[in-house]
């Protein structure tokens, strides 16, 4: 079972986590998810957790004190943790690093504010031989927190994991699936549901059809059409 573990200063920020298929999925006991407060490492009256930056400059830093004591506090005896450290400075995650995350055995976030965390916590877990550190980025814009891109990463994850999906075979043919395309930035091909005609715009006459050989080549050839114009823009 895939732990994950959100380290905050913000804990109710992440209560969405409790919600829909990843609730389900905790319920069923496919994953744990642990929320952690960071404040609960301070000692001093204020329950500080950030500083100014050494060299001057505009904002706080979150101290590596408090981050250390909650990162060894809530560490399991697995023989790999991926610590996952969100930052815009980091690599940007995608589907393929979603599947390589659904095979870990415990994740930690740390989700940080301010102007960041004090860079030797990276370096410091990046020594330890059961430690693999991951700077990640959903994108390349700046948010508030990592909290938001925490559960990004958890989404997407925690859907590749066994009985996670009602359909597994949902899987297959969705935009990056690695499992359902060679190509994995192909694009998922447009859907239509019923009904068939709806404010003067109708269902492709392929899909209608029954021959599941044609239906096969327009989808395929529709997700190239997507992947193209996306690219293109």
């Amino acid at each position: 079972m895939l732990r994950f573990d959100l380290i905050s200063i913000f804990p109710e920020y992440l209560s969405p986590l409790k919600l829909s298929l990843l609730g389900k999925a905790q319920d069923k006991g496919l994953l744990a998810i642990n929320i952690h407060d960071l404040r609960d490492q301070t000692t001093d009256v204020h329950h500080s957790v950030d500083d100014t930056p050494y060299g001057g400059g505009a904002g706080m830093v979150m101290s590596p004190v408090a981050w250390g004591d909650a990162i060894d506090q809530i560490s399991s005896d697995a023989d790999q943790i991926d610590l996952v450290i969100l930052t815009p400075a980091g690599k940007k995650f995608n589907q393929k690093m979603a599947y390589e995350f659904s095979k870990s055995k415990q994740i930690i976030f740390a989700c940080g504010r301010y102007e960041g965390i004090d860079a030797r916590v990276g370096k410091y877990y990046m020594q330890q031989k059961n430690y693999k550190v991951h700077e990640v980025s959903i994108g390349d814009y700046v948010l508030g927190g990592g909290e938001v891109a925490a559960m990004v990463i958890i989404e997407a994850v925690a859907r590749l994991l066994p009985g996670v999906l009602g359909n597994p075979d949902s899987l297959k043919e969705e935009s990056h699936s690695i499992a359902g395309n060679k190509d994995e930035s192909l694009v998922e091909y447009p859907n239509y549901t019923k009904p068939a005609s709806w404010r003067g715009l109708d269902v492709p006459e392929i899909l209608l059809s029954g021959n599941h050989g044609e239906i096969a080549k327009w989808r395929r050839s529709e997700a190239e059409r997507r992947t193209r114009e996306l690219e293109a823009e």
